[in-house]
């Protein structure tokens, strides 16, 4: 009977198919099929698969190449003998001996107890490397004082501190967010504190990678191909199925195991500096909608292969030198290069302002938005600038508090005023007290306007100039911050507040933005109380705030004879081909210092989890940022020619779920021909040596004393 039934019930179903109104049945039984593969293809997509091989010693070190440097294009052909089989990945060599902490080959003497392994073609007479006999008490000196500086940043570092849900929603990359969830996000985390403390503690046992480990590697396979920013470009089911950019940072839950492919029409070496300044090629930055973006903008063209940039020619009408002149004019405080230093520009739109900015000495960083589709940020990076891609939403930016001397905003189509003005209170955070604010702007709107005056009256700002420069018929607005917190107090209104006193303004880890103004430093040690001295002076000045002068000096010192004596002549890289230069491990900024007199721009990343030192390398002059290196560093890909990394793997043993991940960053940062010089400790260095061979990386020079080691390798244009 029950048989019965349920066949009259499938044939009633069938005829009702075969009428009108069943096509929608078979739609929507289309629809969810559809659904269900989309959904079942996107969990598929999983990351390159590991596979376990026993690995010996540390004696499989190949005889370096010639110390001169190659190109890309010479690189690439040592790659295709490993794609025959003639340079296999993880090969070993029997001609080296293991003695003591260290390593020799058979050309060396047994009584030595250092070496070096030299370039065949280069003069006895170059200066080894030093490696500095002290590292590993400073490396326990910095452990220390990171136990007593952790907590100054929001979000905890444990390893669930790396994982996101992959899937927020969008916005219009002008901070028109709905509701905030980040604040309920981080007391989430913040709620974790205590377990992770005590899990910090019991530190874990082992090396920091796998040294039983084999890697198999794959291409990236998502939406955003060669442009891929893990953190940035949102590759989950939603982002697939709509935009591709998180409106906040959100990175994969997985630590992310495949490489970025290469542009699609390949890529070359990039234009060397200063060249790099007015042509670029076009083909290492090629974006679909970057086309019809130069067809409408006078400050960038095509010229053949290249990408050309017309000297002191603005995205708007009129000369840059012409427009920074007349800024200077209206407030002559402004002396570009000496007073003001450091600049934050929102918005990468024209990079041309950055440029003429470097020839008078005043380092400025751009501030891509993510909202940016054509991808400009890559353009500046290109080009040889300083750059970073963030959002402006509802997170802080991941910079210190009082720091720039001046933030620049050049038709940014940025609504200050909206939500509460929580974005120029972010701007007031991070400007530096007396610091100046610009605004230009052609089509004010009259609401708009007002909005923002009473807002800047709300903040105290003071309007210093407000004027029309008449060659680019912009409206230019220079504004400044207070110096001190008397004025606060002869508000009509306390709207917005000041900030509590618990709240720190430094920290800039995923802490989310407050409607509120923070205090103003007074005391001595406070950093920002007081206007650094004019430059170059201020890169050699210890203010009276700084409490571990005694150790910043060393800093100084030490990378100063570091980089003479080896980095520059011991290394075998030319130098004339090196322009954009990451510090993945900066503490007070002495190696960017030390190569201040170089061609050369330095990113300093002070680590989430080591001691706050930001705020003293802003006060010397050089730029840096807040990081966590278990994420993805917010850059395109090929952004960097050489990486520094002093102890980064050892400082982050207990804490990155997959460390291996960061070398796969590292990779994803270096443009092919690029290098990375390692510093850390042999027993790190040996495996790292063979996750990069497998990468096929070439290894340009290893050595060791004792237990320390140096690694210094060339990335190829291997990609599997």
């Amino acid at each position: 009977m029950m048989e019965r039934k349920r066949e009259m019930g499938i044939a009633h179903f069938a005829r009702r198919i075969k009428q009108p109104r069943g096509i929608w049945v078979k739609m929507t039984f289309i629809v969810v099929l559809g659904i269900c593969f989309v959904f079942f293809w996107s969990f598929l997509s999983s990351s390159a698969s590991s596979f376990n091989v026993q690995r010996e010693s540390f004696d499989d070190i190949a005889e370096p190449v010639s110390s001169r440097t190659k190109s890309a294009h010479e690189v690439s052909e040592s790659s295709k003998l490993h794609e025959r089989g003639e340079v296999e990945s993880g090969s070993k060599s029997k001609e080296g001996k293991k003695v003591g902490g260290g390593f020799i080959h058979k050309h060396e003497t047994k009584k030595k107890k250092e070496h070096i392994v030299s370039h065949p073609h280069k003069k006895k007479d170059v200066p080894k490397p030093v490696v500095e006999e002290v590292v590993v008490k400073e490396d326990q000196e910095h452990e220390e004082a990171e136990s007593d500086n952790s907590d100054q940043f929001n979000k905890e570092d444990g390893e669930e501190g790396t994982e996101s849900d992959g899937n927020e929603g969008e916005s219009d990359g002008n901070g028109d967010d709905s509701s905030v969830s980040v604040d309920e996000e981080v007391e989430e985390k913040n709620e974790e504190v205590t377990v992770t403390e005590i899990s910090k503690k019991r530190k874990r046992k082992g090396p920091v990678f796998d040294p039983k480990a084999e890697y198999s590697w794959r291409l990236c396979n998502t939406r955003s191909k060669h442009n891929y920013m893990p953190c940035i470009d949102n590759d989950g089911l939603i982002g697939r199925l709509q935009s591709y950019r998180h409106r906040e940072r959100s990175c994969p839950k997985k630590p992310v195991m495949c490489l970025v492919p290469l542009p699609h029409d390949g890529y070359d070496p990039p234009i060397s500096w200063p060249e790099s300044k007015s042509k670029i090629l076009y083909k290492n930055v090629a974006h679909p909608k970057l086309a019809a973006y130069i067809k409408k903008h006078n400050w960038v063209n095509e010229t053949g292969e290249y990408l050309t940039f017309p000297q002191n020619q603005t995205a708007f009408n009129g000369n840059v030198l012409q427009y920074l002149e007349f800024i200077q004019e209206m407030v002559p405080d402004i002396e570009w290069g000496k007073n003001v230093r450091i600049v934050l520009d929102i918005g990468c739109s024209d990079s041309s302002f950055v440029a003429a900015l470097l020839d008078k000495d005043v380092l400025t960083v751009s501030l891509g938005l993510k909202d940016d589709l054509v991808d400009l940020a890559q353009v500046t990076l290109e080009r040889g600038f300083p750059t970073l891609v963030s959002s402006l939403a509802s997170r802080r930016l991941p910079f210190p508090s009082g720091v720039f001397d001046t933030i620049h905003c050049a038709a940014c189509r940025i609504h200050w005023h909206s939500h509460g003005g929580k974005h120029l209170l972010e701007m007031n955070r991070i400007l530096r007290p007396n610091g100046y604010f610009i605004l230009s702007s052609n089509n004010d709107k009259i609401e708009d306007d007002e909005a923002m005056t009473a807002l800047i009256a709300s903040i105290c700002w003071n309007i210093l100039a407000h004027k029309t420069e008449e060659a680019s018929e912009m409206g230019v607005r220079i504004y400044q911050k207070p110096e001190s917190n008397d004025i606060y107090e002869l508000r009509r209104k306390i709207n917005p507040p000041l900030c509590e006193d618990n709240e720190n303004p430094d920290a800039a880890w995923y802490v989310p933005m407050k409607t509120c103004i923070h205090e103003i430093p007074s005391a001595i040690e406070q950093h920002g109380a007081e206007w650094p001295e004019e430059w170059p002076k201020r890169l050699e000045t210890y203010p009276e705030w700084l409490t571990s002068k005694e150790k910043a000096i060393e800093d100084t010192n030490h990378w100063n004879a570091m980089v003479n004596k080896s980095y520059l002549t011991g290394l075998g890289i030319d130098w004339l081909q090196i322009r954009n230069v990451m510090d993945m491990t900066a503490i007070y900024g002495g190696f960017a210092a030390s190569l201040v007199k170089q061609n050369v721009w330095v990113m300093n990343v002070v680590p989430v989890h080591s001691p706050d030192t930001l705020p003293f390398i802003y006060e010397r002059g050089l730029l840096g940022i807040y990081h966590d290196w278990c994420e993805s560093f917010g850059t395109y890909p090929r952004s960097y020619d050489l990486l520094h990394a002093d102890h980064l793997f050892s400082r982050l043993k207990n804490r990155c779920k997959q460390p291996a991940s960061i070398v796969v960053e590292m990779d994803r940062l270096t443009r092919p021909g690029g290098w990375v010089v390692v510093r850390d400790k042999v027993e790190i260095l040996e495996p790292l040596e063979e996750i990069l061979r497998s990468l096929h990386w070439e290894i340009r020079m290893t050595y060791a004393q004792d237990k320390e080691g140096m690694l210094c390798a060339q990335k190829t244009l291997w990609r599997p």
